[in-house]
């Protein structure tokens, strides 16, 4: 089995998935009450501008306002003239922005033309994009360089750049590609060509660039008579980004299991891509679609720290404030004789699964991956060569060191969206999302310690002790001795009570 895109539609949120094979390579989810932003055009109003650190804050009608780097704006809605030279080199990973499904080349890196505190002032209404969700305690990012994602091409107003995804590869298709836009009839701004543009002709390109080019005309109208903060223009639901963004010839199935959402796709493909339409099939079978595809078993083990591989080996992934930390293992795996050739064998089938979790978790930042140990330089290189190539794939930008010799990779990858960590979990209200609980002795000796202090205060026989099940037998069993010892010593009955609403960590004390 090729590729396929399946479809959950639920009652809260809908879930859509692309598998490659039976493996799960991408998720995206979004609920009802919480749709994603970004893409979103808005007209704001400054908050705040910060010269330390070039950057300024700017309401644009959601809970937090949102941040806007000086780099990022530009006073003029369609000043090509600010646009940087094309010959510059590509945007940072986490900096510049590229087309919606980040397929395509990089626009070159962006200076501000001038101190933000000479750009902008308080109260003053900007044109912004968001080019990133909120994320955590951080606000959603924006910027004024515009780009409107089509079928077949990016529109960017403020640019006068005219670029071709990198992942069509084949030069000549490229330069074809890039000569029918610079040989349209003049339109100001810049365009890059997505992937699903090979192989098509002038009369595809042109009416994409003529409908993105009214659609911004459409906003600009929006934006004077629009009262700031205000909602311009708003990206379509996950399931038209999906048509229009993935829904490629490659795809060889487009299974929906609600009937509405099946016409919806099914209408969204006929008006994209009419070709493929009629593989736009509806899922007729009782069993749950995500459980009959086996997608929801992958999302459950998506979840985990610890991802097995075929070998033997496995891989651990840890969330830290800084960054991603991915380690490699060898785990059940012992090879046969060389133990070099067993390293790089584990290594070489980690660097595939690595990217695998790192696409399917949408992990962004700084990712540090940690594979075994390898003397022989060619394994190293080797490894690294397989780990590019897979990443190859990956439509989020990324940038990667070469492999040390501690067998360390530093990577950095585009973060637009939550991970899935994020979207499905909340920290642990037991251990405060740390991953860990104090152990039977540590706590055993905590509450002792404050019985003793307690048992110092006010009259009372008993001191009464509540906490959780677990604990109770703990102390009534495992620390039988120092119980008595500590009646012995402060002179009065220690109770034990088990509370089973209480968590793992929770007591109280009282004399009576």
């Amino acid at each position: 089995m090729g590729k396929r895109i399946v479809v959950n539609a639920g009652v809260t949120e809908t879930r859509l998935a692309v598998q490659d094979g039976n493996l799960l390579t991408e998720l995206y989810i979004e609920r009802a009450d919480r749709r994603s932003i970004v893409g979103n055009i808005y007209k704001g109003v400054v908050t705040n501008v910060l010269p330390g650190m070039q950057a300024a804050f700017v309401d644009i009608g959601l809970s937090k306002d949102a941040f806007l780097y000086a780099g990022d704006y530009t006073a003029n809605l369609g000043a090509e003239d600010q646009a940087p030279p094309a010959e510059e080199e590509p945007a940072d990973v986490d900096e510049g922005e590229g087309d919606a499904d980040g397929d395509a080349e990089a626009e070159p890196r962006r200076q501000a033309i001038a101190p933000i505190e000479e750009m902008l002032r308080k109260g003053q209404e900007v044109l912004v994009q968001v080019s990133k969700e909120s994320l955590g305690t951080k606000g959603a990012r924006v910027t004024s360089f515009v780009s409107i994602p089509g079928r077949y091409i990016v529109y960017m107003p403020q640019s006068r750049h005219v670029g071709v995804s990198r992942r069509i590869h084949d030069d000549t298709e490229r330069d074809r590609l890039r000569a029918i836009v610079k040989g349209l009839p003049a339109q100001s701004g810049g365009f890059i060509v997505r992937t699903v543009a090979e192989g098509k002709g002038e009369e595809e390109l042109a009416a994409d660039i003529q409908f993105l080019s009214r659609l911004w005309a459409q906003v600009q109208a929006r934006y004077e008579s629009a009262k700031a903060p205000s909602l311009l223009h708003a990206e379509m639901d996950v399931t038209f980004r999906v048509v229009r963004d993935l829904f490629s010839p490659e795809i060889e199935e487009f299974l929906v299991d609600s009937p509405p959402a099946y016409e919806k796709c099914l209408e969204f493909a006929t008006q994209l891509v009419p070709q493929l339409a009629a593989r736009v099939k509806q899922w007729d079978k009782d069993q749950p679609i995500f459980e009959a595809t086996g997608i929801e078993r992958e999302i459950e083990k998506a979840l985990r720290r610890r991802v097995w591989l075929k070998s033997g080996g496995y891989i651990v992934i840890d969330h830290t404030e800084a960054l991603v930390a991915i380690d490699v293992n060898t785990g059940k795996y012992v090879g046969k004789r060389d133990f070099e050739e067993t390293v790089l064998k584990i290594n070489l089938e980690a660097a595939t699964e690595v990217v695998r979790q790192i696409r399917l978790r949408d992990l962004g930042g700084i990712i540090i991956i940690d594979f075994i140990d390898m003397e022989r330089a060619e394994h190293r290189d080797q490894v690294f060569k397989a780990l590019t190539r897979a990443l190859a794939d990956d439509k989020a930008r990324t940038n990667v060191l070469e492999i040390s010799e501690l067998g360390l990779v530093e990577m950095t990858r585009k973060r637009v969206r939550q991970s899935l960590q994020s979207l499905f979990c909340a920290p642990c209200p037991t251990c405060k999302g740390s991953g860990v609980v104090k152990s039977d002795v540590t706590l055993s000796a905590e509450i002792f310690r404050k019985i003793q202090a307690q048992s110092k205060e006010g009259g009372g026989r008993d001191v009464v002790v509540r906490v959780h099940p677990e604990m109770a037998h703990h102390l009534e069993s495992g620390q039988r001795e120092g119980l008595e010892k500590l009646q012995a010593l402060i002179g009065r009955n220690v109770v034990i009570q088990a509370m089973a609403s209480y968590h793992r960590e929770q007591y109280d004390l009282t004399v009576k």
